[in-house]
């Protein structure tokens, strides 16, 4: 300000967010900067209305690959508005019923992922055809074929991972499958 004052922190975030905005209003495309470009003028006033005579006259500078700062702005601190409730600590027990709910759920979930995944093994079994794929229209290459074959064969060695993965978790809870 002039009279040597300092800009309070909440005038100086609304203009840097006023600027970021018409920047991106104006279009924060470098095609559309080409067509007008936009100028930073003393005062924060950020303007694309002006020509670049006029621009120069008023000591204003492009806004062309200079680099744009957004700030955050603090939360004020007298909103009485509800608050979220503390993090539990790593101490807390939970209680009985909660774990069984929980052991439950966890069990359900393995369980499908497990049967979703047994599926897509017996999927890719089905189509590696005991090493013996059938070939492709778009595999006239032999080499191309076999490439194919090989990444077949890892599918299913890494789907066979998984589905043992499962069986352990699973495992855990005394589900036997």
């Amino acid at each position: 300000m002039k009279d040597g004052r300092q800009m309070p922190m909440r005038v100086l975030l609304n203009a840097v967010t006023c600027a970021v905005a018409a920047w991106l209003w104006v279009g924060g495309s470098a095609a559309h900067a080409e067509d007008k470009p936009v100028y930073r003028c003393p005062g924060n006033l950020y303007t694309d209305a002006m020509t670049a005579r006029e621009a120069r006259d008023k000591g204003c500078k492009t806004l062309d690959g200079a680099p744009i700062t957004v700030i955050q702005s603090p939360v004020p601190r007298g909103n009485a508005g509800p608050r979220p409730a503390p993090p539990a600590s790593q101490g807390e027990r939970v209680g009985t019923e909660d774990q069984k709910a929980r052991d439950s759920d966890a069990r359900r979930i393995l369980e499908a992922e497990l049967r979703k995944e047994e599926d897509a093994l017996a999927a890719l079994r089905k189509d590696f055809n005991d090493g013996q794929p059938e070939r492709r229209g778009d595999e006239r290459n032999y080499q191309k074929y076999l490439d194919r074959v090989t990444e077949m064969k890892a599918a299913i060695t890494r789907k066979e991972s998984d589905v043992a993965a499962l069986k352990r978790e699973l495992g855990k809870f005394g589900a036997s499958r």
